[in-house]
């Protein structure tokens, strides 16, 4: 299957430093209203910080605070942070809560750090409107914040001077287009309704929620463009945010999304089961690691999981781990879509020395690709599959 690659460059001048950081960037979409991307923000004005913008490279310190180090994601998010870190001689302090769902424990961290005065702060927020208190107080304290993988698009103004992520909505709607067209044929022969499930860690998260929403609104898109009528049900918040979450009583196709109480696998390993235990679903979609790892953990008891479409369920998940690499390379799961932390990680230090030194910045979309079985030895995609 060809890879799908969700964006474009961003400028011509981002290249190297992305290619460096093992990604390349890519363009919003337009569909997508939600979280329109910031407008170009200058540097924090020369009185707000002086300490800061005229210091030397070397007296630079940065702090970065990431959504948890429970999956292997974000510790390669962190690998790209020290990386750009030592190439550019700055000092850097990476932390983040045991759970993407301990938020409070985040925005303490968050909190304390501004405290510091550090030269900077990268910020993975896990609750896009938790932070917004404490990005006002760096704000006011002339600390520049650079946000990655998930921004907060209601930030107070100036507050945030780049956000640097997947484009995460059409990385959902790239899964969904995949996994739709595996089940075309299927769907179409169905004499009774049919049900698609999809597993979220959360529904807080800029990232997670936009995906999620981006592979339910791709689905329904595509089915309805074939004479099917979709419904989508379960958690609220995925239920109401979708563009038209339609009736079930009368669905051909239904969505089911479902969100644990914590952000673990074994939860999502739950919620994975109680779906994939129904008789009428032909695929499931996991969000993030944490989520399509949960489903591979159920499918341990259940045995139900495969590539045959009608025959088995088809999954597709996201990022990367060698759970999910192996489960792909196996036939237990039909794909996945692949982002580049280590490049969020590398550029986030690299936008910050830039704000330092006076520059303007603005928001960078970093890349992501389909893969599955036949592509993900392909030389552009092997290096974004961390283990």
């Amino acid at each position: 299957m060809k890879k799908k690659v969700l964006a474009t460059i961003v400028s011509a001048a981002m290249v190297a430093t992305l290619l460096a950081g093992c990604g390349a960037a890519a363009e919003q979409p337009a569909a997508q209203e939600a979280a329109p991307a910031k407008e170009e923000a200058a540097a924090p004005a020369a009185d707000a910080a002086p300490a800061e913008a005229a210091a030397a490279e070397g007296d630079l310190d940065f702090k970065i605070v990431v959504k948890s180090f429970q999956s292997s994601y974000w510790q390669a998010a962190v690998q790209g942070v020290n990386q750009a870190a030592e190439e550019l001689g700055v000092k850097v302090e990476c932390n983040g809560p045991n759970a993407e769902s301990d938020i409070a424990d985040q925005v303490n961290m968050l909190t304390n750090y501004i405290n510091g005065n550090p030269s900077g702060i990268g910020l993975a927020a896990c609750d896009q409107s938790a932070c917004l208190d404490a990005l006002q107080m760096a704000k006011d304290a002339g600390i520049p914040v650079v946000c990655f993988d998930s921004g907060c698009p209601d930030a107070p103004e100036g507050s945030v001077l780049s956000t640097i992520a997947t484009d995460n909505y059409g990385a959902g709607a790239t899964a969904a287009e995949n996994l739709y067209k595996a089940l075309k044929d299927t769907i179409a022969s169905a004499t009774a309704p049919v049900r698609i499930g999809e597993v979220n860690q959360e529904s807080t998260s800029e990232s997670i929620t936009l995906r999620g929403l981006g592979f339910i609104d791709k689905f329904a898109e595509l089915a309805s463009a074939d004479g099917k009528k979709v419904a989508v049900v379960g958690n609220e918040f995925y239920v109401n945010g979708a563009k038209d979450k339609g009736d079930e009583a009368s669905a051909d196709v239904i969505i089911e999304v479902a969100v644990p109480a914590q952000t673990t696998v074994e939860l999502c390993a739950t919620e994975a089961s109680a779906i994939m235990n129904k008789s009428d679903v032909l695929g499931i979609f996991g969000s993030n690691q944490v989520a399509a790892e949960g489903i591979l953990s159920a499918n341990e008891n259940l045995n139900k999981l495969g590539t045959e479409a009608g025959k088995t369920i088809l999954a597709a998940g996201f990022d990367a781990g060698s759970v999910i690499k192996g489960a792909i390379k196996d036939g237990k799961m039909f794909g996945a879509v692949t982002q580049s932390p280590l490049a969020m990680g590398k550029t986030t230090v690299e936008t910050l020395v830039k704000i330092t030194q006076g520059a303007t910045v603005s928001d960078i979309a970093t890349d992501g690709y389909w893969y599955d079985n036949s592509n993900m030895d392909a030389p552009d995609i092997a290096p974004n599959l961390y283990d």
